[in-house]
């Protein structure tokens, strides 16, 4: 088969989930299945040859336009050119995140949703709003040939708010990244290079309302009122999203400010070293179409308290402690559970453990594998 693959939401410098998303799944697919033919397609005046696609073998080639994004944004959505299936005839067009293209004929084209919280602009700041104008979403999930849920709770969202015919959407798992499942000690040099306090709660994600952050500062500030807890910090690892200050704000009227670390954006094997050094990691987040950090956290060995809501029960189940992400005296409980139980929290670390063995890469690019074979059959 040829597969045309749009790789614009994958930037080697940005360790987002989409990203990541787009990098592992298509080096998976590259790599297991060298038979077919693959270009990787990308979009941008500035972006460098290098941003287009990975090194790769004879049989993987990549295209750049070099336009302007929100000109190429613009021509597509008002002019619905250039049709690209008709400057890169292909067998399957696999999309891993709705970006904006026109085709002649969209019914080979395989669009991926993590999940509809672009439906919800509260969740946004007015760029982004305006960016998900532009990428006309909604005509994009009704017109694809067929859709990607990465979970069970995506899939039903996406049937009811755009009712989409059920047989049109396939569930695929993502995996998680290889390096969180190494078993191999952490560099000691490396640890203490980083200066983490002696004890520490942990989040990973963007800084933003959504992920309920605010939430997890007050329950470590209740935490922080034990003697038992004097030397606890907490972590946040991400970059600054949409009205971050909110949450800047709470961290500082905090009577234990001086024990709470806005780490920043950090790559993959920063965030290794943090997830395993740990006490718990916390995601209480109100909206998630998957959730990859609590799986890398599980994969690292370290227990988690999430939220109980949208895909986190299906993606974790019983393989940790799941909260109501509005009471904070829960959240604060069920951290304190493991602080103050080892037995318990020896419990969860084997189920997370055993829970992010199932999420695996390899499996994903079979899966899709076998919907692209099924497209360019029927296409």
């Amino acid at each position: 088969m040829n597969i045309f693959i749009d790789t614009r939401g994958w930037k080697p410098d940005t360790f987002s989930g989409i990203s990541e998303y787009t990098r592992l799944l298509t080096e998976r697919l590259i790599e297991d299945y060298p038979e077919h033919r693959y270009l990787l397609f990308a979009n941008g005046f500035r972006r460098k040859k290098e941003m287009c696609a990975p090194e790769g073998p004879g049989n993987m080639h990549s295209a750049n336009f070099r336009i302007p994004n929100r000109i190429f944004d613009f021509l597509n959505l008002f002019l619905a050119a250039p049709k690209i299936d008709a400057l890169f005839p292909s067998d399957v067009f696999w999309s891993p995140n709705i970006n904006i293209l026109s085709f002649r004929n969209p019914k080979r084209r395989v669009l991926t949703i993590h999940d509809i919280s672009f439906h919800y602009p509260e969740f946004f700041s007015s760029r982004e709003r305006l960016w998900h104008w532009r990428q006309n979403y909604a005509e994009q999930i009704r017109t694809a040939g067929h859709l990607v849920a990465v979970s069970d709770f995506t899939k039903e969202t996406l049937v009811d708010t755009f009712k989409i015919p059920e047989e049109k959407i396939t569930r695929i798992y993502s995996g998680i990244d290889p390096l969180y499942l190494e078993t191999s000690h952490t560099n000691t040099a490396a640890r203490d290079a980083l200066r983490l306090p002696e004890r520490f709660l942990l989040y990973s994600g963007t800084i933003e309302p959504r992920k309920n952050i605010i939430a997890i500062i007050r329950a470590f500030s209740l935490l922080k009122q034990s003697p038992n807890n004097k030397d606890l910090s907490l972590v946040l690892a991400g970059s600054p999203g949409w009205l971050y200050a909110t949450i800047f704000k709470e961290a500082a009227r905090s009577p234990y400010s001086n024990a709470i670390i806005f780490w920043g954006k950090a790559d993959p094997e920063v965030m290794r070293l943090l997830y395993r050094r740990a006490e718990a990691f916390v995601y209480p987040s109100f909206f998630e179409g998957f959730g990859f950090p609590p799986l890398e956290a599980q994969a690292c060995g370290t227990p988690v308290i999430a939220s109980n809501r949208t895909s986190l029960p299906e993606i974790l189940g019983g393989s940790a402690l799941l909260v109501n992400p509005w009471n904070v005296r829960e959240l604060a409980d069920a951290i304190e559970a493991f602080l103050e139980h080892p037995a318990l929290r020896a419990s969860f670390i084997r189920k997370g453990k055993e829970n992010a063995a199932r999420f695996d890469w390899r499996k994903s690019a079979a899966q899709y594998m076998k919907l692209f074979a099924s497209i360019a059959q029927r296409a």
